[in-house]
């Protein structure tokens, strides 16, 4: 019989072993404490076998999330399967900007073009209750996993199938819009590692900004006066949104905020 300790030894010759343990407390349904503790235990045949199928989907460069089936964003574990993209601790930055955008203790409504797994959508409706949120998704397979993500955590989130604003009646309006858009360019070298990862999700097949243009061109029919427009983008497009909020000389107060590595992150503006 193989103990825990072994197992553990046999998987980090082929994987990195946090990862290895990830998968095995995944097998055993334990934390990765529990696996310390209990080392020298023998694991049953069938939870083997299933550590080695996870091991070998993991060497062929299966993301860890997808083979999990979680993945924590903002303290909380939402489902991801390879129909949505995997939250990034970067998309907190979105998050912690529209939390203190709207903490003025009034009711705000919201919509989350993009939603994928729902991870901002709920996790903006959780953080604060006060906002009424909406969220759209052109995937209808995506979207079957951000409500079932909403169920689980017992967000209040409004979804809706559809490309972008197609997905609105014309008469809707919000008081903040915020999406994570597919915005890497199509020759990014970051592309070959994300091969899992819907790629409808992740570029335009373009320059990674076409997207971005769109929602800045559509966004003013369904926004409230003063509202707010969020988008995540990549760390050396910053200067190029904000081009695109100025070039329709309807937004002000456009800013441009950096994660917490320091690179440019969110850029945000404010209709006129």
């Amino acid at each position: 019989m193989t103990t825990i300790k072994q197992a553990l030894q046999q998987a980090s010759n082929d994987i990195d072993r946090f990862e290895a343990k990830l998968l095995l407390a995944h097998c055993l349904g334990v934390n990765r404490t529990y696996l310390i503790t209990h080392d020298r235990d023998e694991l049953p045949p069938s939870v083997l076998q299933q550590y080695d199928r996870c091991v070998t989907q993991r060497v062929a460069g299966m993301p860890v999330p997808y083979i999990c089936g979680t993945q924590e964003f903002y303290g909380r574990p939402f489902k991801v399967t390879p129909d949505v993209l995997i939250p990034r601790p970067d998309t907190e930055t979105l998050v912690d900007f529209v939390l203190q955008a709207t903490s003025d203790k009034r009711p705000h409504s919201l919509l989350d073009l993009g939603t994928g797994s729902g991870c901002i959508a709920i996790t903006l409706a959780l953080e604060n209750p006060l906002l009424s949120v909406s969220a759209t998704d052109l995937s209808a397979r995506a979207l079957t996993v951000a409500r079932e993500n909403a169920r689980t955590l017992h967000a209040n989130v409004q979804f809706y199938e559809g490309n972008w604003f197609d997905a609105l009646l014309s008469e809707s309006h919000f008081d903040v819009i915020v999406s994570n858009p597919p915005y890497i360019h199509k020759e990014d070298q970051h592309l070959k590692n994300l091969k899992y990862e819907p790629i409808g999700a992740l570029t335009d097949g373009s320059d990674g900004l076409s997207h971005i243009a769109t929602i800045i061109k559509n966004a003013p029919r369904h926004l409230n006066r003063h509202g707010l427009l969020a988008f995540e983008h990549g760390w050396d497009q910053a200067m190029a949104v904000q081009d695109l909020f100025a070039q329709t000389q309807l937004w002000q107060d456009i800013s441009t905020i950096k994660d917490l590595a320091g690179n440019d992150r969110v850029t945000v503006a404010r209709l006129a």
